[in-house]
């Protein structure tokens, strides 16, 4: 089974690469894009049974795929 986690930087925190992306797209005339934030999707395949897995999930993201200080994650089933 695959669980999906995203993985973006918090609100009011920079994000450099979004800030190169939005000032690229606003070169090329597309001035109408006003924000770009960037962020990763880590899917991780897992046995069945998921529901014993689901703490443990939590404590890889919280420890490991994101730094909790600064970026917010999101777990999909």
């Amino acid at each position: 089974m695959k669980v999906k986690v995203e993985v973006r930087f918090k609100e009011g925190v920079l994000d450099p690469e979004g800030q190169t992306i939005l000032n690229t797209l606003n070169r090329k005339g597309y001035d109408f894009v006003s924000d770009v934030r960037v962020g990763k999707v880590i899917e991780l395949e897992v046995e069945d049974g998921i529901e014993r897995y689901e703490k443990k999930i939590e404590e890889i993201c919280h420890s490991i795929l994101a730094n909790p200080i600064i970026e917010d994650y999101r777990i999909i089933y």
